[in-house]
């Protein structure tokens, strides 16, 4: 053969081997980077597990709230080691609904890491919402409040959504329009004094009896008060109105 040929046959043979390795080193560069960009979406991780952990925790499950959830980003500074499992959590000291943090931590890596992103749970539904202004010590009646839409999560005192729990209520302090009610806004109200007469009623399977009685406590509704009977008999209750308390046999 011609050497000319020979060299030309060389050239060609480091050529492609040339070729292949520039071909695999674009391959195994496109493959880092693939790899780098599946890299796991932690806030993703983090806004899955508060949606379930925040549907678990309504109050009533038969009247589910309507859950609206948003998550921060992770700092863009963490370098975070690869991770086998990440667990979401809740961290100590914070609360689910209305803003708060989800924990994320690796439990099966080679270097173990612990990071937060900040998550806000907002929980729409109906309560009681103040329809004109209430001075404090006043007690409630149906006319002072509405029904609404609001936001349940947005304090941390819990909704008094059952008209039992405030009607006839007094008012803590004074409340503005548009003002939701919550635990805390409204206590039970006082009825009587210690001193005052009232009318006792007891109950049994299938009989009531009723009479006379002095009140050794304040009388609150809904909670328990002293009374002495006429026959001396000192007894608790609880207080049903400004004149009635309910003893047990």
């Amino acid at each position: 053969m011609h050497p000319t040929r020979h060299v030309l046959s060389a050239l060609r043979r480091l050529f492609n081997a040339w070729s292949l390795l520039l071909a695999a080193g674009l391959l195994l560069s496109g493959a880092l980077a693939h790899a780098q960009s599946q890299e796991p979406d932690y806030a993703a991780m983090a806004l899955k597990w508060a949606r379930s952990a925040a549907a678990a925790s309504q109050p009533d499950p038969t009247q589910p709230l309507r859950l609206e959830l948003s998550v921060g980003a992770l700092d863009s500074r963490l370098k975070l080691a690869p991770c086998g499992n990440v667990e979401p959590y809740l961290p100590p000291g914070t609360r689910l609904w209305g803003h708060g943090r989800v924990g994320l931590r690796c439990v099966d890596g080679m270097t173990k890491w612990n990071v937060s992103v900040p998550v806000t749970v907002k929980a729409f539904g109906k309560a009681w919402m103040v329809r004109s202004p209430v001075v404090a010590g006043s007690p409630l009646a149906r006319s002072d409040v509405v029904l609404a839409e609001v936001d349940w999560a947005e304090d941390t005192n819990p909704v008094l959504p059952d008209a039992a729990q405030w009607l006839g209520q007094t008012a803590t302090r004074n409340l503005n329009t548009g003002q939701v009610l919550r635990a805390g806004l409204v206590r039970a109200t006082q009825v009587f004094q210690a001193g005052t007469q009232v009318r006792v009623v007891a109950e049994g399977p299938g009989f009531q009896v009723s009479g006379d009685a002095q009140a050794l406590t304040v009388g609150v509704v809904g909670q328990t008060a002293r009374v002495r009977m006429d026959n001396g008999r000192v007894a608790n209750g609880t207080v049903l109105d400004a004149r009635t308390v309910k003893i047990e046999l």
